[in-house]
């Protein structure tokens, strides 16, 4: 028997260390190490998909066995109850390599054996290097060799697995001592994953490359958190979008697949920045010769975070974030901006707020972003591309559709208005839409700022 120790693989098809099992005994440990970083939203998802999960091995005629401790302790106990090897799909972050490594030692020490698979990346970190052998900085580069490479096939789903009397009961988030979350979590398992893949592929994604920058059309297929707790495979996915490029009406469908299937590339790229730099999690990626000197002004970090900065796309999707757990990942990249470039505040602050409020928050992804936004990360935004709020509300939302969705007091106001609102008086704004704020900072002047705040970092002024 082998006890296979889920973590992020929450499924039973496309699972690499499932699938070598000749009879799995499936086991989930609730890791207070893990738990400590998790945020309301995150832990809702989580015990959502593990009751599928459950039901999936229930139909296999199995249970999985779920524990709250250290796996160090509980691996090791029930591998020698069961006279059993243990197996797990490999994660890349610090936190859980290091986790993995106590892990497999306290189980050699058993004399247990110990097996890992590669399952959640197409491409691990160490696979695709520059010809001088080291991890890439530049994403263009990185995704040519990405896209060269082979994909494996999907792993079957097994017929059977291990029978146990043991049932691993599920616990509660407040018996894990989260609050239930503000916002609408959606539903997890790979049933609710397979039916946004096939939606999405059955029309949308072959619009993606002109509507995903959209937020009103709707054009992404919001499969980030099944990715991120593996309630889908990847492999399937890069499968699925394979054959739909196969079915695309000439080149500019076929174009909008390959643009889709380029987020799965950017999703390893960080992956690997992340694998080979952990120190990225709380230090810029990218060196300058002075500190930055971020202001931090708690006062206007707390009107972002509210969704009251008087920038209407910036407010709508700090909204959204708290409405949904989500945030359409152009109107990400606007309000990240606004942060670190308007407010001037330090892109952990954002990254900090983002990580306890996502439902999809992954590691790599949001650090590789959030410093992408303050110029501070491989492959960033050049410190003087500075986003204008206005501007990207008006090209991205020009009717302010997405705007009116998530913040009710500008419903009634004309969108060329909700575009100009940072031109407006205060007898205007007042007339228009009493209720929402005017403008916290002045872009213009904050653009400046950023400027010099970014030649002083790079010891241009030290002349």
């Amino acid at each position: 028997m082998e006890i296979l120790w889920h973590r992020r693989d929450l499924r039973v098809s496309d699972n690499a260390a499932l699938s070598s099992c000749e009879r799995a005994l499936p086991v989930f440990v609730l890791d207070n190490d893990i738990l400590e970083h998790g945020s309301p939203p995150r832990v809702s998802f989580l015990l959502d998909a593990l009751r599928a999960l459950r039901d999936d091995y229930r139909a296999l005629g199995g249970e999985i066995v779920v524990r709250h401790g250290d796996p160090r302790d509980v691996l090791p106990r029930l591998a020698d109850e069961y006279d059993a090897s243990v197996r797990w799909n490999r994660d890349y972050s610090g936190l859980a390599r290091e986790r993995d490594k106590e892990v497999r030692t306290a189980l050699e020490e058993e004399d247990i054996e110990v097996y890992d698979h590669k399952d959640a990346v197409l491409h691990e970190p160490d696979e695709i290097f520059t010809n001088a052998g080291d991890p890439y900085s530049v994403y263009t580069y990185y995704h040519r060799k990405w896209e060269e490479r082979d994909k494996n096939e999907p792993y079957q789903k097994p017929e059977e697995v291990a029978k146990t009397e043991k049932e691993g009961e599920i616990p509660t988030l407040d018996a894990l001592g989260f609050d239930t979350p503000d916002a609408d979590v959606p539903d997890a398992g790979t049933e609710e994953a397979r039916r946004l893949l096939d939606e999405f592929l059955s029309e949308d994604v072959y619009e993606y490359a002109e509507s995903r920058d959209y937020p009103e059309r709707r054009c992404t297929s919001r499969l980030s958190p099944h990715l991120k707790y593996g309630t889908i495979g990847v492999r399937e996915v890069w499968k699925a979008t394979e054959e739909a490029k196969e079915k695309a009406e000439g080149e500019e469908e076929r174009e909008s697949v390959e643009e889709f299937q380029a987020q799965l590339a950017w999703r390893e790229f960080y992956t690997q920045v992340l694998y080979h730099n952990p120190s990225v999690v709380t230090e810029n990626y990218k060196e300058y010769e002075n500190d930055i000197n971020w202001r931090n002004d708690e006062e206007k970090i707390e009107a972002w975070k509210r969704g009251e900065t008087g920038y209407p796309i910036v407010d709508a999707g700090m909204r959204q974030l708290r409405e949904e757990a989500f945030v359409h990942n152009r109107v990400r990249m606007i309000a990240a901006s606004f942060l670190t470039k308007d407010i001037l505040a330090d892109w952990r602050v954002g990254y900090d707020w983002y990580r306890r409020r996502l439902v999809d928050h992954e590691t790599a992804n949001d650090n590789g972003g959030w410093q992408w936004a303050a110029s501070t990360g491989t492959d960033a935004q050049p410190y003087f591309r500075i986003f204008n709020p206005m501007t990207q509300g008006e090209r991205y939302d020009p009717d302010a559709e997405y705007i009116k969705e998530y913040v009710p007091e500008l419903r009634d106001v004309p969108a060329e208005k909700i575009h100009g609102w940072h031109e407006l008086n205060d007898k205007e704004r007042d007339e228009l839409a009493p209720e929402y704020p005017a403008p916290i900072v002045d872009h213009s002047v904050r653009r400046e700022a950023a400027l010099e705040m970014f030649e002083k970092a790079r010891g241009e002024d030290d002349a």
